[in-house]
């Protein structure tokens, strides 16, 4: 058999074929636009054997003679069920999956393609996969007549393309990006599939398969058109993390639900400059700290943010932003900074501040040892020593004190304010509470929070005399909740704290008084930190002092 020529039947049913195959080998060169290794690896393979299945169907209907026709044909066969392979790899490495590197799953499947091809390779023998003959009409070709073998193959082909198909829109419904080209491109590669029912139960069409025609629409689609969003649906598929998708110049593309949780105003910020929605996001990026701090209803969150490119580096089509919850390790950290603080300040206290009382009290007993029986200077050593004993107690406690607080206990300002004061020496000062608050909190530690704070309003706001004329205020600390959020604070009316020392009186060491260890309000500093909580010191209505504790977690009433 021979044919001189094409006729226009024939070309009704090689172009198309011609055409998926110039479509798939050229895209080949698009694929490197893909980031991801092993997707870009799957669709290489499929585009690659989908473009020889054109290439075979082209041939098996140009073919000049009956062998080469069934040679094509046979070539098809092979190569057609090969296609399944790269589709479920590009399947399962596109969606996430480890399908495609299971040792296992990989062996079978050769076995089962050396299986099938053996099959139809004896087939010329042993008849069992189909059977052809001439036709001469609608041009002349080889009619196939397929065997229960064929229809098994068949079967196993479909059922593991659904489990790719499966995969993709399993992945498109979960992924909170704008996946639908995506699906419907996914979906031409199933149409061919009606083509193939149509052609087998239509006597006057050439029963060929249609697959090659999809898989050349999609790779287009994919590769040229829906490139940037093939990639964001693959990224989005991945995270559970809240994810910004920016273009190359920083203009919000798209981003997941998580992500609005997050941050509300992305709602409705797709095209806008990411400068504008979510200034703090965007000054974070061009710095070099990756941590960035998010405040809400008292409490801090910190989130690392990872940035990755969309498409490999020679096709950038922009950037994601992944939002990685490091809130437990970034307040591990700062709890392990704030606790080596502690320690260089202790280093520094003990190799200065104890050195001095102990020169003191070694140097007197010198004296009085040389000068025989004078114990004059035996009060001195034993002021000095009183002193190292108070430092080394506030040692104690400042480093106890710091420790994250477990379980919290009811309190009521009112009467744990007046309790606490009672363990004072205040003198002739008095207390006054203006209204109750009930609140959550270690009472150990908010007993020397509040005998700390009395302590340090008595010995440095209370005039060390009364006035001569009688007429002044007494002196008078004052303990009542915030107006404006949950909290408390603790005023007097004494000389106050200047604002040059305010930023100072909380550290350790520091104190205007010779006498003083420097540790009270210290102390307090640590207790307030340990529940969470944050303190300021301000002035008083009155000019004095005046210690704001906020973001407590008030008890319902």
């Amino acid at each position: 058999m021979a044919t001189s020529s094409i006729s226009l039947p024939q070309l009704y049913y090689t172009v198309p074929f011609s055409v998926a195959a110039l479509v798939c080998f050229w895209t080949l060169s698009k694929v490197e636009g893909i980031s991801d290794r092993d997707t870009r690896r799957g669709l290489t393979a499929l585009l690659l054997t989908s473009g020889c299945w054109a290439v075979s169907h082209v041939g098996f209907l140009v073919a000049p003679s009956i062998w080469l026709k069934e040679g094509f044909y046979m070539a098809g066969l092979i190569v057609g069920f090969s296609t399944i392979g790269a589709w479920l790899y590009f399947c399962s490495a596109y969606t996430g999956r480890s399908l495609h590197r299971n040792r296992s799953y990989r062996t079978a499947a050769v076995a089962i393609f050396i299986a099938v091809v053996s099959v139809k390779l004896t087939n010329p023998v042993y008849h069992l996969y189909f059977t052809t003959q001439v036709v001469q009409s609608p041009f002349v070709h080889l009619e196939v007549q397929y065997h229960t073998i064929h229809w098994i193959v068949v079967g196993l082909s479909y059922a593991l393309a659904f489990v790719g198909y499966f995969m993709l829109f399993e992945l498109f419904a979960e992924v909170d990006v704008n996946a639908r080209p995506l699906q419907l491109l996914v979906a031409i590669t199933g149409l061919p599939v009606v083509l193939d029912i149509l052609v087998y139960s239509t006597p006057s069409l050439i029963d060929i398969t249609f697959e090659p025609l999809g898989v050349a629409v999609f790779a287009v689609g994919v590769c040229v058109v829906y490139l940037d969003t093939f990639e964001e649906a693959q990224l989005a598929g991945e995270m559970d993390d809240p994810v910004i998708s920016l273009t190359q110049d920083d203009t919000i593309r798209d981003s997941n639900h998580r992500a609005r949780e997050l941050f509300p105003l992305l709602a409705r910020s797709t095209g806008k400059p990411l400068a504008r929605v979510l200034p703090s996001v965007a000054e974070q990026l061009e710095t070099d700290d990756s941590i960035l701090e998010l405040r809400h209803d008292g409490s801090s969150r910190y989130f690392q943010l990872i940035t990755s490119p969309v498409g490999a580096p020679k096709s950038n089509f922009g950037t994601t932003v992944r939002f990685a919850d490091v809130t437990d390790r970034e307040q591990y950290r700062r709890e392990l900074e704030r606790q080596n603080d502690r320690l260089d300040s202790f280093a520094g206290m003990v190799s200065h501040d104890l050195r001095n009382p102990l020169n003191v009290a070694q140097g007197r007993l010198e004296l009085s040892l040389e000068e025989h029986g004078d114990l004059s200077n035996l009060t001195t050593v034993r002021d000095a020593l009183d002193r190292m004993e108070s430092l080394i107690e506030d040692i104690l406690v400042l480093a106890r004190q710091g420790q994250p607080v477990e379980e919290s206990e009811r309190i009521e300002l009112a009467a744990f304010s007046s309790k606490c004061w009672e363990m004072v020496d205040t003198e002739t000062a008095a207390l006054e509470v203006e209204e109750d608050f009930r609140f959550g909190g270690s009472s150990q530690r908010l007993q020397r929070l509040f005998e700390n704070i009395y302590r340090n309003a008595i010995e440095h706001g209370m005039p060390e005399s009364p006035a001569s004329d009688g007429n002044s205020a007494p002196f008078t600390v004052t303990v009542g909740p915030l107006e404006s959020e949950n909290g408390f604070f603790v005023a007097d009316n004494g000389s106050g704290i200047s604002s040059d020392e305010r930023d100072d009186v909380f550290t350790s060491g520091y104190t205007t008084d010779r006498h003083g260890t420097g540790f009270g309000l210290a102390i307090v500093s640590e207790i307030v930190e340990a529940h969470g909580w944050q303190i300021d010191v301000t002035a008083s209505e009155s000019g004095g002092a005046r210690f704001e504790i906020s973001n407590v977690t008030r008890f319902a009433d």
